[in-house]
């Protein structure tokens, strides 16, 4: 296309009307202003690399004006006076940004995320929560780019809050991310390595728990008498029978209960890409009559303890709740506070062996060689263990009188 005239000042190429066929106006060095019968104007620089001809965009007129695009091209025979090819330069940084957008801090969150299916919906809900606050300070920026002092000053907001655990996990979870991103070639270190030691750390609380038999009978009588819906207070008498993990038995699906045989099989998710070790918990008769009540209810749903919400099973807040409404607050009893009930009780009164009860808290224990027992290691045994235990909560119930705990003082 043969340049129709030369454009001398700004000004023509306001002026320049379309017509029928594109045309061109040159602006000196092989800039030209080419004009579409549409009425878009924009600017082009043509130019020879490797003795080839071609033509590089340098923006549309009227948001680039002449001046502008007289630098833009003079920037990119910078470029090819380097033995560059400008038009693949463009390209590349066009490629680069891209990348850089799809790799930001927010979207390999997101990416690591959507991978922890393995993992229990309170602990996949608790890593979003924690990542929403490093993803509100600096998600957008590419994953390369943030530094050890962008996560420190998020943590640090929480710190300085006294919420010590909370800037820990934090850290915790962008390591994560990073990792991951290492993993997946987008990023080459992990930054929070450098901020060992930066942090104050949280001093260690142990969840309350009621170990003295003299309290868990009126505990054991409240919960009976609870007044709530019949999921959260069958979820609430099961709990000191069986004393899984709490997230454990809300999200129980009854296909891994067999009521006739008076079991319960599962993974628990905490252990499952550690172990991938099947948990058998013997269900004692008493488990049994609250689970065959309960199925009538819920039996039909997936879960035992059914719930309309999200997660279509007790949320956490549904069994704390019930606790607190019977007066016992966070600081005296909570959901895992059953766990510790049941080992301190059958250890030290009950004089059970320590294999057996750490075997159905689901711990991992060894063998005298040094191997992982299996699954139904000392199961008879276990089973007759429930039952004693199911038995002797139901004399802490009725009030029969019962060894109390020695103090150690």
């Amino acid at each position: 296309m043969a340049d129709r005239k030369t454009l001398t000042h700004a000004r023509q190429a306001e002026t320049a009307k379309p017509e029928a066929k594109p045309y061109t106006l040159s602006a000196g060095d092989g800039l030209f202003l080419k004009v579409m019968p549409t009425g878009t104007k924009k600017w082009m620089w043509r130019y020879f690399y490797l003795k080839k001809a071609k033509s590089l965009s340098m923006g549309l007129y009227p948001a680039v004006g002449l001046g502008e695009a007289k630098t833009a091209r003079d920037d990119a025979k910078k470029i090819l006076a380097r033995g560059e090819d400008p038009s693949q330069r463009r390209k590349d940084q066009k490629a680069a940004s891209l990348l850089a957008q799809e790799n930001t801090f927010k979207a390999i969150a997101k990416e690591w995320l959507a991978r922890q299916t393995d993992k229990a919906e309170s602990t996949r809900t608790k890593s979003e929560w924690l990542l929403s606050f490093p993803i509100a300070d600096f998600g957008q920026r590419p994953i390369q780019d943030v530094t050890p002092i962008m996560v420190l000053n998020t943590c640090r907001k929480y710190e300085k809050q006294g919420k010590l655990e909370t800037a820990k996990r934090i850290k915790v979870k962008c390591s994560q991310v990073f990792r991951y991103a290492v993993a997946t070639g987008r990023a080459d270190h992990d930054p929070t390595r450098d901020l060992n030691g930066a942090l104050q750390p949280p001093q260690v609380k142990h969840r309350a728990a009621i170990t003295d038999p003299a309290q868990i009978g009126p505990l054991l009588r409240d919960i009976d008498n609870y007044s709530g819906t019949l999921q959260v207070r069958s979820a609430l008498q099961l709990a000191p029978m069986v004393f899984v993990r709490p997230g454990e038995l809300r999200s129980a699906p009854w296909t891994d209960i067999d009521l006739d045989a008076a079991e319960w099989r599962f993974t628990p998710p905490k252990t499952r890409n550690q172990t991938q070790v099947e948990l058998i918990v013997p269900l004692s008769r008493q488990a049994v009559t609250i689970l065959r009540d309960l199925h009538h209810l819920t039996g039909k749903h997936e879960y035992v303890f059914h719930s309309y919400g999200k997660d279509r099973h007790l949320s956490e807040s549904a069994v704390l709740n019930g606790l607190r409404k019977m007066g016992y607050p966070g600081d005296v009893m909570t959901g895992h506070g059953f766990r510790a009930m049941a080992k301190t009780v059958m250890l030290e009164i009950l004089k059970m062996p320590d294999q057996y009860i750490e075997l159905q808290l689901g711990h991992k224990i060894r063998d005298p060689n040094g191997r992982a027992y299996n699954r139904a290691k000392f199961l008879e045994d276990r089973k007759e263990m429930m039952q004693v235990w199911a038995d002797y909560l139901d004399d802490l119930k009725a009030d029969v009188k019962v060894i109390p705990i020695r103090s150690s003082n």
